[in-house]
This record gives structure tokens, sequence and C-alpha cells, in this order.
């Protein structure tokens, strides 16, 4: 990971209502950032249906960046790009029974 990287923001959470909005830097790897590509919206889900759902409606017509998948940290996670090219992260982690 180049130093650089080290000083940005992986998550953050600003806790809003019954929910939050949420920010990272984005990395290198993404590319360049411009105006329109500096920002993503997450939304955090209430069933593994509903993230489908949703993933498969909002991103038609768009990219997958990264597909519904169980992810490491224990979440139901993915990324795409809209069609009309805002970005998204989906994600759904199952309540503690």
């Amino acid at each position: 990971m180049p130093a650089e990287e080290g000083e940005k923001i992986l998550h953050i959470a600003l806790p809003i209502g019954g929910g939050a909005i949420a920010g990272i830097d984005m990395p290198l790897g993404r590319g360049t950032v411009n105006v329109d590509n500096n920002f993503m919206i997450s939304l955090d889900t209430s069933s593994k249906e509903e993230t489908v759902n949703l993933f498969s409606s909002l991103s038609a017509g768009g990219f997958v960046m990264m597909p519904l998948e169980d992810q490491f940290w224990g979440a139901y996670f993915g990324m795409f790009t809209d069609q009309f090219g805002i970005q998204w992260m989906l994600s759904y982690v199952e309540a503690a029974k």
C-alpha cells in the first residue's frame, strides 16, 4: 500500500435518525477523482432479499464494480455505478441471534 493511502479514511459515519451518512476517501486504485465521482451512496439494508432487489434494480444499465457476495467482515456487500453515474455500496449484515 502506498504511504499516501495510509492517511486516508477507510470508513466514517455520521448517525442521523435511524440511519447514517457514511463516507470514505477514494482509494488510488479507483482512478482519478473528479467532481462527479468523488462520492458513493452507501445503503444498509434490512434483508438479503432487499439487498438483491435494490442491487439488481439500481445497477441495471450501469456498471457492477463488485458483485453482491458474502464478505470477510460479515456483510453481504456489493458496489456499482448506476446508469446516471452515481456510485453505490449496498450492505446487509444479519442481526446477531
